[in-house]
């Protein structure tokens, strides 16, 4: 069926755009050279949002990275949604900030009340669930509620994130392991890569043992991902993740290739211009040299806060807590 689907979209040349762009949230950058623009890496080229989403279209799995504060962000992912479902797709929607610990208050929301996003919050006990607040996610929840597409957990369980991070991927047994695909090692510039992208991000407090428990956690954690969208079957999927699981050096693409479904992946990552940066390339620099995306979206950014400041305190008691015995990746 997608098969048939991308022909005929091929023959079309995509259409246009049917539904209309959402106003810019975030508050900084409003004037930025990059703002709203689409580049297409491989091809190193702007792109209209419409000639985005006939390539989206026609394929199996998609992948829309976003930072996760960011209401732009959330706001253009309900907005790809609303263009596939105009077209005739009708995908199974996987959420990484659903995990299956929320199954049942899921199920049963979707049961007793189909297509209504009223209740759906507490449903899912998202007050709870450590997420930014349900305003930025409320959009792009709502188009798969509404349309009846299948919503499915993504995630892992947080008894399972802190297993994983205690003891290592073993933590999951052999045939899990095995049918996930994280009995296949990354290589080692993707590990490394991994291992400077969560240094980074922890602003130096993380400590060797930390950095590996990590690993372990984020290689689960995308190789869930990667089950959730592979579940979808020939109607195919829509995963909702933070941008680095979006890579494709790295994150839940890697799985997908690596269980035979690497074709037809598209991973999309919505990006925050930055001052001084006017040329799209230069967003590597935030994705340690590389751009592991098919495509950027430039947004506004939320603010300039610096994040190690910011989370000081946390990433205090983070090193406070890091594990005695260094965990397997």
């Amino acid at each position: 069926m997608l098969h048939i689907l991308a022909v005929m979209m091929t023959m079309a040349g995509g259409g246009e755009a049917v539904t209309p762009l959402p106003a810019w949230q975030a508050p900084l950058g409003r004037q930025h050279a990059l703002l709203g623009r689409i580049w297409d890496v491989e091809r190193e080229r702007f792109l209209s949002p419409a000639e985005l989403v006939a390539d989206l279209t026609t394929a199996p799995y998609v992948l829309l990275g976003e930072k996760h504060d960011n209401p732009d962000h959330h706001r253009l992912q309900a907005w790809v949604l609303a263009e596939l479902q105009a077209r005739g797709r009708a995908p199974l929607v996987a959420f990484e900030m659903l995990h299956p610990g929320q199954r049942e208050g899921l199920a049963r929301h979707l049961g007793e009340r189909p297509g209504q996003l009223e209740g759906f919050a507490d449903a899912v006990g998202w007050a709870a669930s450590g997420w930014p607040a349900w305003q930025l996610y409320e959009p792009v929840f709502a188009v798969p509620l509404r349309a009846g597409w299948p919503i499915a957990t993504a995630n892992l369980s947080p008894q399972e994130v802190r297993l994983v991070a205690a003891e290592g991927l073993a933590a999951l047994g052999p045939e899990r392991v095995a049918g996930l695909g994280l009995d296949q090692s990354l290589g080692e510039a993707e590990r490394a890569s991994l291992a400077a992208e969560i240094e980074a991000s922890h602003c130096g407090y993380a400590t060797p043992a930390v950095v590996a428990s990590m690993i372990a956690v984020q290689r689960a954690r995308d190789a869930e991902m990667a089950d959730a969208l592979l579940a979808a079957g020939e109607r195919g999927g829509v995963l909702i993740c933070g941008a680095g699981h979006a890579r494709r050096d790295r994150g839940v693409p890697w799985y997908l290739a690596a269980r035979g479904a690497g074709d037809g992946v598209r991973a999309v990552a919505f990006v925050e211009v930055r001052d001084g940066f006017d040329d799209p390339r230069s967003a590597r620099e935030g994705f340690e040299g590389v751009l592991p995306f098919d495509y950027l979206w430039f947004t506004p950014r939320l603010d300039d806060d610096d994040p190690c400041e910011k989370f000081r305190e946390q990433l205090e008691k983070l090193r406070a807590r890091q594990p005695a015995v260094t965990p397997s990746p």
